[in-house]
């Protein structure tokens, strides 16, 4: 009997990273108009900006543009299989920018740079540093963003790499932000189809915005989305492999709970319409399909853009908890997490003035 040619990939582990290497992802992906539908079926996102032809072409742009959230799951999808496939966690983010947005019909590829690698003490796994790029069919920055993840050795107890930890700045800065939409007509931005009366100036920092609503995680939607972005780990797909994690099942794709609590926080960031920077994020805990998502918002900062004064920016800290409301939850958190917290990210939101 013949032997099995190896043509197929299990996937990068630690010890196949280099740093300043630049990989290359498949697969290129056209953005089709019935992503848009798809994405508000999954989640039930309702900005007005991404929802409607009519209300994005009144108030400044050519087309209703893809969901914010949307690219950055088709951009992080495609690294999966070359960066996180044999991850243990997907550890954060940060210094992400949304840099001009994306339409039905835009083609995006995705590229990222190794810039940092450090072994974990125990020996068996490292923590891989990279800066992913999203591009459209002309070669533009789209969004650029940093992660890091903990991948698992091919062969634990193998000798390091030379390490090398990335400075990553805390926040992008205000004056970053200005670029990443085009110019608002105020006169024409309707409040009432937006759904929500408050802008930029009705909020003040340190307020803390419970989004009230709840939304239980079904496995067959969890599994369509994370197939929307073409993301192949198999944590969320694998029943088999899952019983060997120490979950002992499927887990829920992490960008599967930004993008609900995202949604979720139209009820009082109605006319947040659009997430310009990601400046950090922290997957908490697991999320498991059958558990309810909750979120809540803290206003962090708020600042004026040089050269708008269309728009203003709020730095929010959106909390995602499983099966416990926030009303629940203590105001701060503290230097830790109540129990119950899975998500803890913090981005900028542009919003009318």
């Amino acid at each position: 009997m013949s032997e099995i040619a190896s043509k197929t990939s299990t996937g990068r582990f630690f010890e196949d990273f280099k740093l300043g290497e630049t990989i290359v992802h498949a697969t290129p992906r056209t953005v089709r108009a019935g992503d848009g539908p798809l994405y508000t079926a999954l989640y039930g996102t309702r900005f007005a900006v991404q929802s409607s032809d009519a209300f994005a072409q009144a108030v400044g742009y050519p087309a209703a543009p893809v969901d914010d959230l949307l690219v950055f799951h088709i951009v992080f999808g495609k690294t999966v299989p070359d960066v996180s496939l044999n991850a243990v966690a997907n550890l954060g983010y940060a210094d992400g920018r949304f840099l001009r947005p994306v339409y039905p019909g835009d083609t995006l590829v995705t590229t990222s740079e190794v810039i940092g690698l450090k072994q974990t003490s125990a020996g068996d796994a490292g923590i891989v540093y990279v800066r992913s790029i999203g591009r459209n069919q002309d070669g533009e920055i789209v969004l650029s963003y940093a992660r890091w993840v903990l991948v698992r050795k091919r062969r634990p107890g193998s000798p390091a790499h030379a390490e090398q930890v990335p400075e990553l700045p805390k926040s992008v800065l205000p004056e970053q932000l200005g670029e990443s939409c085009p110019p608002l007509d105020l006169a024409a931005y309707d409040d009432g189809l937006a759904g929500s009366s408050f802008r930029w100036g009705d909020y003040t920092v340190g307020e803390r915005i419970d989004h009230v609503d709840g939304v239980t995680v079904e496995e067959a939607e969890h599994q369509l989305a994370t197939r929307l972005y073409q993301n192949t780990a198999k944590i969320h797909f694998d029943a088999y492999a899952a019983r060997e994690t120490r979950f002992g099942k499927r887990l829920i794709y992490g960008g599967h709970v930004i993008s609900l609590a995202r949604a979720l926080s139209f009820n009082g960031l109605g006319n947040a319409f659009h997430i310009a920077a990601i400046n950090g994020g922290r997957h908490v805990a697991p999320l498991f399909a059958g558990d309810t998502v909750f979120a809540w918002s803290e206003v962090l900062e708020a600042a004026e853009l040089p050269g708008r004064q269309d728009v203003g920016a709020l730095r929010l800290r959106l909390v995602a908890t499983k099966n416990r409301p926030c009303g629940e939850f203590p105001l701060r958190l503290g230097d830790g997490y109540a129990d119950g917290v899975i998500l803890d990210f913090d981005y900028w939101a542009l919003l009318p003035r």
